[in-house]
């Protein structure tokens, strides 16, 4: 079982979400409360999104609409088809429209399964559950129609409720009655400083390779000048190199140090699973983990 937004667990902790959750999937036969249940959903409807996208009206419509875009094209480098202009020309507008009208229908049904069904009242509960002050560990972007690994709001987001006072504690009873026996509640694992370590240098760097071969252009160019004009200050330009090459190496020493460090963020990150499934409420994740598990699944 992945990582969910938020474990039944976390639903079940507070009356009012737990009532509400169950409102709710009593509308769709879905309990969201149940963890096995919520992972099954997610998993066929993912499936199914992919499908959608994937349909052959998608595929014929961006045929369609290249095909229109770029006849025109076509029409100034074949006489063939600059003999019959106009009705080129009328075919490739009728292609672009033909084309915008398929992806604008397989976008509508694509939009129509994320908007409808159980995906709906999911998203609807995990609105009332962040309402109610209870973290969301992580929401998966397909779950709101944004790109993977992108921002914006995307085509269903989680629904915003007014933020909602934490329930009272219940009050102690009679010293005369016996507490009903609870079980120890799982803990969720301490970040490890490597993690910590990775989420402050996972967006870092990426600039070694493009840094090196502008080195080597620019001593490449200083040498060539030198060769050309005949001036022997430009072959200084290749002492460059040397230091292209030492910037291609920290740029492999922090690559390697960084897969490490993505492979101890995984661990915890199944670590994260592992107490969630045992119900165990797991904090929102940070931005370079959640970007982290977008990539992994």
């Amino acid at each position: 079982m992945g990582l969910l937004p938020v474990s039944g667990a976390a639903l079940r902790s507070d009356a009012r979400v737990r009532d509400a959750a169950r409102d709710i999937g009593a509308r769709y036969d879905v309990d969201y409360t149940d963890d096995a249940a919520v992972t099954a959903l997610l998993t066929e409807r993912r499936k199914a999104l992919e499908t959608e996208q994937r349909r052959p009206a998608a595929w014929l419509g961006l045929l369609a609409l290249m095909a229109g875009l770029f006849l025109p094209v076509g029409i100034s480098l074949s006489p063939a088809l600059d003999a019959h202009l106009f009705a080129a020309v009328g075919a490739a507008g009728g292609l672009t429209v033909v084309g915008v009208a398929l992806l604008v229908h397989a976008r509508t049904q694509w939009k129509r399964a994320l908007r409808n069904g159980p995906l709906a009242g999911y998203r609807e509960v995990l609105g009332i559950a962040r309402a109610h002050g209870i973290p969301l560990a992580h929401i998966p972007p397909w779950l709101e129609g944004r790109p993977a690994g992108g921002g914006g709001k995307g085509a269903a987001p989680i629904p915003t409720y007014p933020p909602v006072e934490p329930a009272p504690e219940a009050l102690p009873g009679p010293a005369t009655e016996s507490p009903a026996p609870t079980t120890a509640s799982a803990s969720v694992p301490p970040k490890p400083s490597a993690v910590a370590y990775y989420e402050h240098m996972a967006d870092a760097g990426g600039w070694h390779d493009e840094a090196g071969c502008l080195l080597v252009l620019a001593g490449a160019g200083g040498a060539t000048w030198a060769a050309t004009v005949g001036t022997g200050a430009g072959y200084a330009a290749l002492l460059l190199v040397p230091l292209a090459v030492w910037v291609w190496l920290a740029g492999r020493r922090q690559g390697r140090e960084k897969e490490e460090l993505r492979e101890e963020a995984l661990r915890y990150v199944k670590a994260l699973e592992a107490a969630q499934a045992a119900g165990a409420r797991v904090p929102e994740l940070s931005p370079q983990l959640r970007a982290l598990l977008d990539g992994h699944n």
